[in-house]
């Protein structure tokens, strides 16, 4: 169980007056670097365990799940897909109770949306696909691997901690607090106009905040499940802002569960780990999503491919270009 939230969800009073109109900027004005989305393909439903899920599937070639944050929906990486999507197939879901998707009776928790997205991709013909989740669609992301191994291929995480001590202390009471009492003053945030332009039901929107509260105040530690996680074939990449809502102590840990950062990667890279930490600069948890270097540092990675050069190839061009 997992306490996350998306932006200014977190905080109460002004502080989260002044994200959510941090979050209504960014969206206003992104930037020139990211180009504009095609128009969107149709939405589809399918209805798993009680839950009508919404989906899009936009593109041709290997499919990648992308994963919206709390409070939010797909629309969300509506400015990244074009940087993201080159050559494919992207799927994106409005998870339980977000977006186009209904809330049900039961509890939000993460794994058993896992389980129905692991459902939802073999009713696609999906046997094997990459994901990337951002934050509390990162959490559902980093349990689809675990529960569902053979499902993932290469794993992106972004601003997703692997327990709730990943959190700063001082945001632990603001996720307790989040509940329907915060309906009135949410009203005029981004979450609420979005959610209100989309969803099935809109009245449902106070209970979507007791659902999610709820989740936040759970308890959880799954570092022995990334341990575990560490020793399938699923590679696996962890990015953060250099301001995320995650203690940095918190973030290497996590990567030196995967098996990264314990030890010199070698002349030759021969002992460096096959998963990868990114720390975007000038990224909070609250904006992180909407950075033109989110998709440049993801796509390699999600290809399989890297940038790195050896300097060895240069010297050698150098050399015999001074010949």
């Amino acid at each position: 169980m997992f306490k996350t939230m998306l932006t200014a969800t977190v905080a109460l009073g002004a502080t989260c007056a002044a994200q959510s109109s941090s979050w209504a900027q960014a969206q206003r004005a992104p930037s020139p670097a990211i180009r504009e989305a095609a128009p969107l393909p149709k939405v589809a439903h399918t209805t798993i365990k009680g839950i009508t899920y919404a989906y899009q599937a936009r593109g041709q070639g290997e499919p990648l799940l992308l994963l919206h944050g709390g409070l939010g929906s797909s629309d969300m990486f509506e400015p990244l897909l074009p940087a993201l999507g080159a050559n494919r197939l992207l799927i994106t879901v409005d998870l339980q109770g977000h977006g186009r998707t209904t809330l049900g009776t039961r509890p939000i928790r993460c794994e058993a949306i896992a389980d129905d997205l692991a459902t939802l991709l073999k009713q696609l013909g999906h046997a094997q696909v990459d994901v990337m989740g951002y934050s509390f669609g990162g959490c559902v992301a980093l349990r689809l691997a675990i529960q569902h191994p053979e499902a993932v291929r290469r794993l992106a995480l972004v601003s997703t901690p692997f327990s709730d001590d990943g959190w700063y202390t001082e945001m632990k009471p603001q996720q307790a607090a989040v509940s329907h009492e915060m309906f009135a003053m949410m009203k005029e945030t981004p979450m609420y106009t979005s959610y209100a332009a989309v969803a099935p039901q809109v009245d449902d929107f106070p209970k979507l905040l007791d659902a999610m509260g709820d989740l936040m105040r759970q308890k959880y530690d799954w570092s022995a499940d990334v341990a575990r996680l560490a020793k399938t074939h699923i590679a696996v990449m962890l990015v953060y802002g250099d301001a995320d809502m995650t203690r940095p102590e918190h973030e290497v840990k996590f990567y030196q569960l995967l098996g990264g950062g314990l030890r010199d990667a070698g002349w030759g890279r021969e002992t460096m780990s096959r998963n990868r930490l990114a720390i975007l600069p000038d990224a909070t948890h609250y904006d992180i999503f909407t950075s033109p270097r989110l998709p440049e540092t993801l796509r390699p990675f999600l290809d399989g491919k890297t940038s790195a050069k050896s300097w060895a190839d240069q010297v050698t061009k150098q050399t015999s270009s001074r010949k």
